[in-house]
C-alpha cells in the first residue's frame, strides 16, 4: 500500500492540526478535494479517523513526526 503524493501532503497538513479547509486553501485545492485524499489515505490505512491515519502513516514511515 502506498500514498500518493496529495494523500501525505494532506495527512502532513492535518497532523500539524490544519481543517481541511485551511489545506485546501495552502495546496489550492477545494475542501471537498481534500476530504476525497483523505477518505482515500484512510481506507489505505485502515483508519476510522484523520487522526489515526496520521499516526498510523507516522508508524509506517509515510510522514515524518510533526514538530512542534
Amino acid at each position: 500500500m502506498e500514498l500518493s503524493r496529495r494523500e501525505k501532503e494532506c495527512l502532513k497538513w492535518a497532523s500539524l492540526g490544519k481543517s481541511s479547509w485551511d489545506i485546501g486553501v495552502i495546496l489550492e485545492i477545494s475542501e471537498n478535494t481534500v476530504n476525497f485524499h483523505l477518505k482515500n489515505a484512510m481506507k489505505k490505512l485502515q483508519t476510522n479517523s484523520r487522526l489515526v491515519a496520521v499516526l498510523r502513516a507516522i508508524d509506517l514511515g509515510h510522514l515524518e513526526r510533526p514538530e512542534h
